[in-house]
């Protein structure tokens, strides 16, 4: 029994050795029967590899911009608005008459009744002054609200490349940290079977080490249903044929901002285009209000018309005429026609102030949550990278170390790996969170489509 003792401790140390040197070398491939390293900290961000990520994050957003289809349709509706303000304020078209006038029934000769005369005349419809120019500020009003929306689109479809990038980015890491954590409880696997072997353990060290095994096979299989989904997310948003492969982002990383909440607010109230369309649309009603009640006054249609008469039978010249003539709509029916028309401006206007004032609302309650968000994800990745994670890790060395000298049971190591891990999975949900948390704030503000969304001056933690 003492031989197996010092054998199963020989074995012990050997893997502690192992362990330790796989420690100080986190790039050192797993060699056949060797051990891997218990809770070794993730490499960190390099500057390098954040400038890659924001690279490739500012490209895939400049490809969305170019090929998104929803950009695309948004852009041609603005660059439709924008043909109807001159057609809005143009006089209708002139009529052109040409005829006989006055000619008698009973003859068939043009010169024997004094008024008969071949007649040509143009006719033009005048609004009443003001009319038109009120049509033209609807007409700029409409195409203003959409060009607005046009804006939003193009942010909106930002943020969604943002959000499924930081996903897909997070769904990688978190594939690496489960594939990793597997590694490390074969391990402990192996080393729990050993020491069953020479009696120093029991059969359940073995199982509840295969147990968490299983569960870490089972996370890679919910992983991998996951990725194609964020994949066609991300290549929806991005417009690209569904049989070219998504791109590969970078692990998540974390960015600080300095984020005030008044002065989102502000910013979001100045520039966000959905409220700035809206805006738009409240002044479009107010035109529009406005020439439902010029519609009280008439418009006017002036007619100049030439009549050439022929020379009598008898040879006497007669002169030709002109008639010019001035009509007027009579706008009488104003109870049925005119004031229902009026009412209705008036409610549309008044709806779409009720709608900016909810929409401010929506985007002030939105910027609270997501800044405290934002906030709350920054300090708990700051918490785990400089406190929680190092003193987990620690923990992890210490149950291995009293581990091998029989101080503490199995499960104790176990729970330790298992808690380190944990924080691992926690710490880069927190980094995404904090991303994804920036990319909706960029949509509530209205910043237009940027590097990533985040700040370039910033330095990774």
């Amino acid at each position: 029994m003492r031989g197996e003792t010092v054998a199963l401790v020989l074995v012990l140390a050997g893997a502690m050795i192992s362990v330790n040197a796989q420690a100080e070398d986190p790039g050192h491939a797993h060699a056949e029967g060797g051990s891997r390293t218990f809770a070794a900290a993730p490499p960190k961000a390099s500057a390098t590899s954040s400038t890659h990520q924001s690279t490739l994050l500012t490209s895939l957003v400049s490809e969305a911009l170019e090929n998104n289809p929803e950009i695309q349709a948004a852009l041609r509706e603005r660059d439709a608005a924008s043909q109807r303000i001159a057609p809005a304020e143009a006089l209708d078209d002139p009529v052109l008459e040409a005829g006989l006038v006055n000619a008698p029934l009973t003859s068939s000769t043009l010169n024997r009744e004094d008024m008969t005369m071949k007649m040509i005349g143009l006719s033009q419809r005048l609004p009443f002054p003001g009319k038109r120019g009120l049509r033209k500020d609807v007409a700029a009003q409409d195409a203003q609200s959409v060009g607005y929306g046009y804006q939003e689109t193009m942010n909106r479809v930002a943020r969604d490349i943002k959000i499924a990038y930081f996903d897909l980015g997070l769904t990688l890491e978190m594939t690496r940290l489960v594939e990793k954590n597997k590694l490390i409880l074969e391990d402990l696997l192996h080393i729990a079977e050993k020491h069953y072997g020479v009696g120093l353990g029991s059969q359940a060290d073995a199982l509840k080490a295969q147990t968490q095994v299983s569960r870490m096979l089972d996370e890679l299989l919910r992983l991998a249903r996951e990725r194609p989904t964020i994949e066609a997310e991300l290549i929806r948003a991005l417009g690209r044929n569904a049989a070219v492969a998504a791109p590969e982002p970078e692990p998540p990383q974390l960015r600080e901002e300095t984020l005030t909440l008044e002065s989102l607010r502000e910013t979001a109230l100045s520039q966000r285009p959905q409220l700035l369309a809206l805006r738009s649309i409240v002044a479009r009603n107010e035109k529009a209000l406005d020439l439902a009640r010029r519609n009280y006054y008439p418009d006017f249609d002036v007619r100049l018309a030439y009549g050439q008469r022929d020379n009598m039978l008898d040879g006497t010249r007669r002169p030709d005429m002109v008639t010019l003539t001035v009509a007027v709509n009579l706008p009488v029916w104003r109870e049925n026609k005119l004031a229902p028309r009026v009412a209705e401006a008036l409610a549309k206007r008044d709806q779409a102030q009720s709608l900016h004032e909810a929409q401010r609302n929506e985007v002030t309650a939105s910027l609270r949550q997501q800044t405290a968000m934002a906030e709350q994800s920054l300090k708990s990745a700051r918490l785990y990278q400089t406190a929680i994670l190092p003193q987990a890790r620690l923990t992890v060395e210490s149950a291995l170390a009293a581990y091998r000298v029989n101080r503490v049971d199995f499960l104790t190591l176990l729970d330790s790996q298992m808690t380190v891990f944990n924080y691992e999975i926690s710490l880069v949900t927190a980094m995404a969170s904090y991303n994804k948390a920036l990319a909706e704030i960029d949509l509530l503000i209205g910043k237009p489509p940027a590097p990533g969304g985040l700040s370039l001056s910033a330095e990774p933690l």
